[in-house]
Parts: structure tokens; C-alpha cells; sequence
């Protein structure tokens, strides 16, 4: 059998302490290495952020190190749980230290990495203009954003700027929930087949019935 290192990573420490979304990237590698004939001799798990450079990535750097020294793969569930950055992929492929992405298949070369990686940081800017366009439009109809003296002024600009975010969030995640809904699952349904996908909601909590529900009437 040959030998690997597991890479896990959440992005908030709510994910961390629920286990949501570490679920399914352990399941995810579990099958994979299973399939591909690797023993994983250690899993390394990270609460952190994919924005953050590697030198503050303690865990995908103890993952890199010990790989280096076994001479073995790291192996992640998906590409976005090293980076959505192509810079940062690009970086980590420079460094000799092999990692395998479960979700492409162990014979994926540079190239289709390469090419991925630019897709995930396409998304995460795609993400990130929703996010302006719908922060510029709270501006437009008289919102204040920003940072504020006032303390009811500042709890009201946070509450906004969430609100945004939240809205982002919602539009990319709503054709995935109509999706499912014309497969004819209910709610309680949706909200578990999330869950069991480790998709967060934007607050990065679990589904529940009463979330899909509020999504969905907050987009319609």
C-alpha cells in the first residue's frame, strides 16, 4: 500500500467544533484512498482560511513537511480546501511536494490542476462582485456601510454588510436548492443533503427545514 497524508480544511471555528464539512472531505478521501490503494498515515486538520498565504497555515505546512519526509502524496478532498488562489497552487506544486486531489483522480497533470485552480478563483471573484453589487445597492437606497462612532450606527452598518453577504451567498447557492427541489425532495430533505455535501450555511452553521425555507422565500 502506498503511503499519504490527509489535508482537511474549514474556514470558521463553528465548522471545526460541528465537524461540518470535515465529514465529507474524510469520507471523500477515505473512498479515494480505498479505491486507489493508499494508506493515510496521518489526517491533518486546519480551522483556517483559504485566503491566508502559507506561511500561516500551520497545518498545510506540517502536512507539506511530514509528506516531504515520507516521500509521499498530501491528499485533499477538493482543490479548494488548499486554495481558491492560482498563485497559491502554482506555489505549492513548485515546492516538489506532490498532493492528489480526491475529487479529480490521481492521474490529473499540472495542466488540469492549473486549469481548475483558475475556475475556484474565478468563483471566489464572482463571489466577491455579487457581494459589491449588492453592498453598492444598499448604499444607493440610503444605507450608511462602514465603520461608524455611533454604536447603534455601527451595529446597524455591520447588519447591512452582513445582510449583503448573505445575499451573495443565497444567489449562488439557490440553483443547487431548486435543483433538488425538482428532483422532489422536500425541505427536510434539501437541508440534510447539504449537510451530508459539508455546505455551510452563510453564517456557517447546519441546515435545518426552517433555513431552506427562509432562503428560498428570501430569494423569491
Amino acid at each position: 500500500m502506498k503511503q499519504a497524508i490527509s489535508y482537511l480544511r474549514v474556514s470558521t471555528s463553528e465548522q471545526g467544533r460541528s465537524g461540518l464539512g470535515l465529514e465529507a472531505q474524510q469520507r471523500a478521501i477515505e473512498q479515494f484512498a480505498t479505491a486507489e490503494g493508499f494508506t493515510i498515515v496521518e489526517a491533518v486538520t486546519e480551522v483556517a482560511s483559504g485566503k491566508l498565504g502559507l506561511e500561516d497555515r500551520t497545518g498545510l505546512k506540517q502536512a507539506l513537511t511530514k509528506a516531504k519526509r515520507l516521500r509521499c502524496p498530501v491528499i485533499v478532498a477538493k482543490l479548494d480546501r488548499l486554495s481558491r488562489d492560482v498563485a497559491f497552487i502554482s506555489g505549492l506544486m513548485a515546492r516538489g511536494v506532490p498532493f492528489v486531489v480526491a475529487e479529480l483522480g490521481v492521474d490529473t497533470d499540472p495542466f488540469i490542476l492549473h486549469l481548475y485552480a483558475a475556475l475556484s478563483e474565478k468563483e471566489r471573484k464572482l463571489i466577491g462582485s455579487r457581494t459589491k453589487a449588492a453592498l453598492a445597492s444598499l448604499r444607493a437606497k440610503g444605507v450608511q456601510l462602514g465603520n461608524r462612532t455611533n454604536l447603534a450606527e455601527a451595529q446597524a452598518a455591520g447588519q447591512a454588510t452582513n445582510a449583503a453577504k448573505a445575499a451573495a451567498f443565497n444567489a449562488k447557492l439557490l440553483p443547487t436548492i431548486k435543483q433538488l427541489q425538482a428532483q422532489g425532495m422536500t425541505m427536510a430533505q434539501i437541508a440534510a443533503e447539504l449537510n451530508e455535501r459539508g455546505t455551510a450555511t452563510a453564517l456557517g452553521k447546519m441546515w435545518h427545514q426552517s433555513t431552506v425555507s427562509r432562503l428560498l422565500k428570501a430569494t423569491t
